[in-house]
């Protein structure tokens, strides 16, 4: 079974978060925000760390087009809204699956987004739902270095929407997807002014 990591810059010094990756092994880092830029956190714009990242030993792709939560598509969108599972057909996207599998055989790969809570973070809701299958083993770090197993997130984010383990008429993965579905939903970018942007005003 492949590990595949998932991490949230958040506003850590950027060597506190290079730490982190450190601890778990991590030798690859996958930037999977769709604007590789901050305005509150330039420590993590996309040259600055990658320019960190390498002298620290740790490889550094941008794959903010292929597997980023907003899209230059405009069949993505319904009303304003990026539509997850329009999304997820593209040929784009497919391709940024591909050489996450691809990169697995080579290095240790941790997906990079801004959000520190993978339970909010479309690297969780898109792209590794996407990614899931009996020989991947998907693991969030955490803020503060701790694991969670992707499992136990999906579990938080039931929790979350008031959503039951199963039910009379719908199986646990059913349950699972529609989670999924919902947590999408609510975390979806739209566009205001010609410009997409995401309904918490948060960067990605």
């Amino acid at each position: 079974m492949s590990d595949l990591f998932t991490i949230g810059h958040s506003t850590h010094p950027v060597d506190t978060f290079i730490s982190l990756l450190e601890m778990h092994g991590i030798t690859a880092v996958c930037d999977v925000r769709s604007s590789p830029y901050s305005r509150y956190n330039p420590q993590f714009n996309r040259e600055t760390v990658q320019q960190e990242l390498k002298r620290r030993g740790i490889a550094y792709v941008f794959l903010g087009k292929e597997l980023g939560p907003r899209s230059d598509d405009p069949e993505c969108y319904a009303n304003g809204k990026v539509q997850y599972d329009r999304l997820a057909r593209t040929d784009l996207f497919q391709e940024g699956l591909g050489r996450i599998r691809q990169g697995m055989a080579s290095y240790r790969i941790a997906l990079m987004c801004s959000e520190k809570d993978p339970a909010t973070c479309h690297r969780t809701i898109l792209v590794c739902r996407r990614l899931r299958d009996k020989d991947m083993h998907i693991r969030h770090i955490l803020e503060d270095g701790s694991v969670e197993e992707n499992d136990a997130t999906i579990r938080r984010i039931r929790d979350l929407l008031k959503l039951p383990e199963s039910d009379l008429f719908t199986s646990r993965e059913e349950m699972v997807e529609r989670a999924y579905d919902m947590q999408g939903d609510r975390i979806a970018y739209v566009q205001e002014n010609d410009k997409p942007q995401r309904e918490s005003g948060r960067e990605t």
